[in-house]
């Protein structure tokens, strides 16, 4: 069974960090690219990060460029999304995505709020 386990969402201020989980089990993690996705209420998910299955090339939403970090571990099935810097317009519901050809998965999201 396919599954994709975000985690490390929450609550944060205006210029905080957090660092989000996503743990895959159910499919051959390292033969996927994995990506990061978020929606804002009222607007349309938007790709955030990207990261090859080797992890050797990553992509950045302009938006996020020079803040977010995509990384992967292969050995522990994991991809992280280093958020620094945050700023409200970041809040959304976190999505984590795995894709393989037709093949696609995603999670179940993990909130992220940047409020003071």
């Amino acid at each position: 069974q396919v599954q994709l386990v975000e985690s490390g969402g929450g609550l944060v201020q205006p210029g905080g960090s957090l660092r989000l989980s996503c743990a895959a089990s159910g499919f051959t993690f390292m033969s996927y690219a994995m990506s990061w996705t978020r929606q804002a209420p009222g607007k349309e998910r938007e790709l955030v990060a990207d990261i090859t299955p080797s992890g050797g090339s990553t992509s950045y939403v302009d938006s996020v460029k020079g803040r977010f970090t995509i990384s992967r571990d292969n050995a522990k099935n994991t991809v992280y999304l280093q958020m620094n810097s945050l700023k409200r317009e970041d809040t959304a519901v976190y999505y984590c995505n795995a894709k393989r050809g037709p093949y696609a998965f995603w999670g179940q999201g993990t909130p992220v709020t940047v409020s003071s």
